[in-house]
């Protein structure tokens, strides 16, 4: 075999391999795997119903915007397994994203997913955080596409005085979503307060002023 050859070969493996490893969902094993949301069976996924429909594969959430009417100015609309059962071990699934005039997605994770978002209009400001703490940062317009990798603290902003619309896609067809700030002051069971003051390096007033703003949300 000439070194040509192997070339050609050992890149038809690694793709092979990059290809495989792309979902974090289970693999498809039959034609579909209608997820019953209704099912007490535990397992990584869902079950499958017996019968199923043309609905179960459709979803029209994402034809209009959400309302942003909150104090992050965004308003995030998931069209994953749990609104499209059909989606059960495909490995994929979208949101859309809205943004009012200065509206921010806050610092968050999908611990499942990479990410990649399309701007339908507007122009965001977005960002990723490498676990080496090296911030990547990026204006999109309407048309441009980014790419968050999986699991890495990441942000969207709008600066602009118009609103703003992305549809993003997942490499999981249930990614999870942890939102940074949520997270830690709003669990439940609450996080220490001098824990979050020793991490923060704050006062505990601080602590329980910023809990109190996730209270009111």
């Amino acid at each position: 075999m000439c070194n040509f050859d192997k070339f050609f070969v050992v890149m038809l493996v690694a793709t092979a391999i990059l290809f495989n490893s792309v979902s974090a969902d289970p693999e498809l094993l039959q034609d579909v795997c209608v997820a019953d949301l209704t099912s007490g069976v535990k397992i990584n996924g869902f079950a499958c119903k017996e019968n199923f429909t043309a609905d179960d594969f459709f979803f029209a959430g994402l034809s209009r915007p959400g309302l942003t009417n909150n104090k992050f100015g965004s308003l995030v609309t998931a069209a994953n397994v749990q609104m499209i059962p059909g989606l059960n071990t495909l490995g994929v699934s979208l949101s859309r994203i809205d943004f009012a005039p200065g509206g921010l997605n806050p610092p968050h994770t999908h611990p499942r997913a990479t990410e990649i978002a399309f701007l339908l209009y507007g122009e965001l400001e977005v960002g990723f955080i490498t676990t080496t703490n090296t911030l990547y940062t990026k204006t999109i317009k309407t048309g441009e596409i980014f790419v968050f990798p999986r699991g890495l603290v990441h942000f969207q902003k709008n600066n602009g005085r118009v609103p703003a619309a992305a549809i993003v896609a997942f490499s999981s067809q249930l990614p999870g979503t942890q939102s940074i700030g949520a997270t830690l002051f709003s669990a439940v069971p609450p996080v220490p307060d001098y824990v979050l003051a020793q991490a923060f390096q704050v006062g505990p007033q601080d602590v329980q002023r910023i809990k109190s703003g996730f209270a009111s949300k």
